[in-house]
């Protein structure tokens, strides 16, 4: 029986009777969740690049006529009147981008086992290997099932084996929603088969899908669209998925990958797959001590008593190890980034279309990236901005009449940047672009890689252009966003109506200076556009300023209106606060002070009911270095938004939640603001020790931490780049000290000496 210590294994004690408690699988572009059926398995498949319909152009082509007038209404109070104006002019043509899709269904059929027979089952996720395997004995044979999903091969392996030689019959075929939405599927020889169709719409991708079947023992043979394996010792299946929007020939391409994976043979597969993987999981390691759990709760059982308010370290680390898991699965350089889904999506139709939402949801899929050692894994979202600034260009030119580039808060497989939606509250905000940028800009800040920053020195550059151009002055007299919103939130206006439409929002005036400051501070390391420095410093000084409300909170709009909704899931006024760092406890305390009623009242109001909104507050309060409400925080996360197979509930399943809750975890270990390392911001006093290893801060540092007692024991730090290395602890005043690149220093009696690295 598995033990529950192993913070590094997903196990269960029966099969998953809903997609919601199947283990997902993914190598980046495909990706897999297995239920583990004993006689009738289901193993649910996607390709990254399977959506629906090609690319068009949706711009509106009355949308920079009307924008004056619509900026008109709003500067006159007349929100009402300028929504319904945009919700004509600035609407996208058609008004919505393209969906993600699933690829279809492996079916194996199993005719000799039933669920009823099968004892001493176990099915579970290594997240060391990233192998999901199916246990179960039924008279005298055990059977297994070892499944993989290889990026080196770029193949899902299957392997089935039975301890008793002829005692493995199995039947296999592929589908997709009950085999309506396949074009064909066809055999080629024997032991192959080949499902074919399209994503559908117009100029939707081709795709295919092949299945290699080899045995040791038995036969196999194929019957109408069924691969049938008889009197069989070991069964191995090799599937390969591709689609036009990669491969001129994506069969050919499914073939020759089925085939090489064959040739090479599952053993070689399995240690290419384990080899690569665990080069990116195996750099960090996170584990907190505590009392031993009880070693016979599978993880549902383990999370329902969380769910009853018990405590679980083992748990806590082992979601942790889960975020860096699922974003090596669904995001390798060559894939699309990870979408609402990562990659793991089962309707033809899902909610908010599985995409790229870019208001909050896809920038919070890659806040480990950095932080959690897996820097590479940014790049699929480097790919798809460098594409965004492309077309992006044409939205700021047609609908703005602006230079530069810009997009609104969705985007798809095409990089469309029109606006998504009729939804006043988030359709017609252009600065997505302008958040997604930043992240080009985090990845200098943790490198120092000057000749990354050249090569992207231009997106930040176009996205300051289109802001600068976007500005207007105020009645005020300040330079402000219009129309703006508050990212999908609704505030009253003095008659007690709602509205939506104003001007400089709070989070524009933060997103713009965080984004006008990388770009002077960049276009000063690479030497260029001293002018335009100039441009940019003279805007950003006449932005409005962030401002404490009537409440004593961060106002969210212009003028301190109170909110439709107070316990909204969105907050996004404390950009500033987390991901920017505008606002610190340090730093501007007035504003950390303003923000911690923010919080609260949010969250009094009801907020954090959403998993990925939950997620965001755990790294709010760990940058308010406040442990306490990090880890309570953090402890809801699990109990009321967390499924059997600990994906993010939103409802319903929604990536981003796992991925910003790892990065809350990371937060409260290790920041990295203002050019200064912080040691255990925001421990939570239930966390009495535990250690760290490996984990990234900014300015080119790896940092390893223990604790004991709630204090820092050890922490060593290795240099990436030579510099002044500024380190605080608690509230203790930093230390700082000169270090050199490639060198680890350790922290002894205060002071950090140079010494071996782990």
């Amino acid at each position: 029986m598995l033990s529950a210590n192993d913070d590094r294994k997903l196990w269960y004690r029966k099969p998953a009777s809903e997609w919601n408690e199947a283990l997902p699988l993914g190598n980046g572009k495909l990706g897999a969740m297995v239920f583990g059926k004993v006689r009738s398995e289901i193993i649910s498949l996607n390709e990254d690049s399977l959506w629906y319909g090609g690319p068009r152009d949706r711009h509106n082509p009355d949308a920079a006529a009307y924008l004056p007038r619509i900026r008109e209404l709003v500067f006159a109070g007349r929100p009402k009147e300028a929504e319904r104006l945009a919700a004509l002019a600035l609407t996208g043509l058609p008004e919505t981008q393209r969906h993600y899709v699933p690829l279809g269904d492996v079916l194996l059929t199993f005719p000799n086992a039933k669920e009823e027979d099968a004892v001493e089952y176990v099915r579970d996720l290594n997240l060391s290997e990233a192998i999901a395997r199916v246990r179960y004995r039924i008279g005298d044979v055990e059977y297994t099932r070892e499944l993989l999903a290889s990026h080196p091969d770029n193949v899902l392996a299957i392997r089935l084996a039975a301890s008793v030689p002829g005692a493995l019959d199995v039947t296999a075929r592929l589908g997709r929603a009950k085999w309506r939405y396949a074009e064909r599927i066809d055999r080629i020889g024997v032991n192959m088969l080949s499902m074919r169709g399209n994503g559908g719409g117009e100029g939707g991708v081709d795709f295919r899908a092949v299945l290699r079947c080899e045995t040791v023992g038995g036969t196999v043979q194929s019957i109408g669209e069924h691969l049938v394996v008889e009197g069989a010792e070991e069964v191995v299946f090799y599937l390969a998925a591709a689609t036009t929007f990669r491969h001129a020939d994506p069969e050919a391409y499914c073939l020759e990958r089925v085939d090489a994976a064959a040739s090479k043979g599952y053993s070689a597969v399995r240690e290419d797959h384990i080899a690569d993987y665990a080069r990116l999981f195996g750099r960090v390691r996170f584990s907190l001590g505590g009392d031993a759990e009880p070693a016979h709760l599978d993880t549902a059982e383990r999370l329902e008593r969380v769910k009853s308010g018990e405590r679980d370290h083992g748990l806590t680390a082992l979601y942790f190890h889960y975020g860096r898991y699922l974003l090596i699965s669904s995001s390798r350089p060559g894939s699309l980034p990870a979408n609402l889904q990562g990659i793991w999506n089962k309707d033809f139709l899902p909610s908010w279309d599985s995409k790229f939402t870019i208001n909050i949801n896809l920038q919070m899929n890659y806040w480990l990236a950095e932080s959690c050692n897996l820097s590479e894994l940014h790049e699929p979202l480097f790919e798809l901005i460098e594409r965004l600034n492309l077309s992006g260009k044409r939205t700021a030119a047609v609908m703005y009449g602006c230079r530069g580039s810009a997009a609104h808060h969705n985007t798809d497989i095409w990089a469309d940047s029109a606006p998504q939606d009729t939804w006043i509250p988030a359709t017609y905000w252009p600065l997505g672009l302008v958040w997604l940028s930043l992240h080009l800009w985090e990845r200098y800040r943790y490198t120092g890689d000057l000749e990354f920053l050249a090569k992207h020195y231009d997106i930040l550059k176009e996205s300051s252009l289109f802001a600068l151009d976007f500005l207007v002055e105020s009645p005020e007299g300040e330079l402000v966003t219009c129309p703006s919103v508050s990212p999908e939130n609704t505030y009253l206006l003095d008659n007690g109506d709602p509205a939506v439409f104003t001007y400089g929002a709070t989070m524009d005036n933060q997103l713009l200076r965080a984004l006008f400051g990388a770009c002077i501070e960049a276009s000063s390391l690479l030497h260029v556009d001293e002018a335009f420095r100039g441009e940019l410093s003279e805007a950003a000084s006449r932005l409005p300023r962030t401002r404490v409300g009537k409440h004593g909170q961060i106002q969210e709009w212009i003028h301190d209106y109170d909110e439709e909704e107070p316990g909204h899931r969105h907050i996004s006024h404390l950009f500033g606060l987390h991901p920017g760092n505008e606002i610190s406890v340090g730093g501007t305390p007035e504003l950390a002070e303003a923000a911690r009623v923010t919080l609260e009242r949010r969250l009094a109001n009801g907020g954090g009911h959403t998993g990925w909104s939950r997620a965001w507050i755990i790294n709010f309060w760990a940058r308010l270095e406040n442990g306490k409400q990090a880890g309570e925080h953090l402890q809801a996360l699990l109990a009321k938004s967390t499924l059997p197979n600990l994906l993010d509930h939103h409802p319903p399943f929604q990536i981003d939640g796992n991925f910003g809750g790892t990065a809350g975890i990371a937060e409260m270990l290790l920041q990295s603001q203002n050019d200064e390392l912080h040691l255990l911001p925001a421990l939570p006093p239930e966390w009495t020790e535990g250690e760290a290893y490996g984990l990234r801060a900014r300015g080119g540092f790896t940092v390893s931490l223990t604790w004991v007692r709630g204090e820092l024991e050890e922490a060593r730090i290795n240099a990436g780049l030579s510099r002044i290395c500024r380190v605080r602890i608690g509230n203790s005043k930093p230390l700082e000290f000169a270090v050199t690149a490639g060198r680890t220093y350790a922290l002894r009696e205060g002071k950090f000496i140079e010494t071996n690295p782990y």
